[in-house]
């Protein structure tokens, strides 16, 4: 979008110790069930994880995906399937497809399980890794399927700082590891999106550049919706800096001298966007270029 686009880099040391915690305990677990943002499924994914896992069957949830495009979405799932990786859509807070995880899971399993079976290892436990980055909504998810709060979930990255074991129903353990990075964003614009999204703390990010980016990206791929909550008309014209001007003054956001306040327009921006009150975006979509 803009060639001086700051480069985000968020790589605390407790994000290597997961790594570390990740290839201490894939010996002990039978899947590993990568959460990703349904709205950014490219810059949510880890691009270390594969070469994490090794050969360890693998499991793709899009998670919050009634916050992201529908179709979009549906573009992503083809796409996982195309690469032999089983994938489901998923919404930790409607509880949307949670029940279907654990036969989905089986499924993938059903190898396994028959192999056990037929040594006479019937109803052992199914033991499953949770993995993704950072306020994907892991600890969520856990305690939809568990039925209480026995993971810690907050609406900001870093909650989750050790694994959880979580037994579930129907024999099946959940291993929490803590949201993690890596080292460093290839693309740029992943930084930006993960950003968008809350994976990467706010007091590292400049958020009135964050919110114009947001605000220009919807103009050009969803100008109905910033007419409809900000009441602008076409913004297309504008350069970034007028449009989060233009958001401030509808909603009255003035100091002395009449000018706007942009960084409480951008902080409002941010919070309506990730509260999904802008409605169903997505970020991304596949791609051949796609890793």
């Amino acid at each position: 979008m803009n060639e001086q686009q700051p480069t985000i880099q968020w790589f605390p040391g407790h994000m290597k110790k997961t790594e570390r915690l990740i290839e201490k305990n894939l010996p002990y677990v039978d899947v590993v069930v990568e959460l990703i943002d349904a709205r950014v499924p490219y810059s949510s994914r880890n691009p270390l994880l594969g070469k994490l896992i090794g050969n360890k069957p693998r499991v793709v949830l899009l998670n919050k995906c009634d916050m992201a495009d529908p179709n979009v979405t549906a573009k992503w799932l083809r796409w996982f399937q195309q690469q032999g990786i089983p994938a489901m859509a998923i919404d930790c807070r409607t509880g949307k497809n949670i029940k279907k995880f654990q036969p989905f899971v089986r499924e993938v399993l059903k190898e396994t399980i028959e192999r056990r079976a037929n040594k006479g290892m019937i109803g052992r436990i199914v033991r499953v890794m949770v993995v993704g980055v950072p306020n994907v909504g892991k600890s969520t998810f856990i305690n939809k399927l568990a039925g209480s709060k026995r993971a810690k979930a907050e609406d900001r990255p870093g909650v989750t700082r050790g694994k959880q074991w979580v037994h579930i129903e129907n024999d099946v353990d959940l291993l929490d590891m803590p949201g993690v990075l890596w080292p460093k964003f290839e693309d740029p614009q992943v930084g930006i999106h993960l950003a968008f999204t809350g994976a990467i703390k706010d007091d590292v990010i400049d958020l009135e550049y964050l919110a114009m980016q947001l605000l220009e990206y919807l103009a050009q791929h969803y100008p109905e919706r910033l007419k409809e909550r900000f009441k602008l008309e076409d913004t297309s014209d504008m350069e970034a800096y007028e449009r989060l001007e233009a958001v401030g003054r509808k909603r009255g956001m003035l100091i002395s001298g009449g000018e706007v306040n942009t960084e409480r327009a951008a902080i409002v921006t941010l919070d309506e966007y990730r509260s999904g009150k802008l409605g169903c975006i997505s970020w991304e979509e596949p791609s051949e270029e796609t890793a």
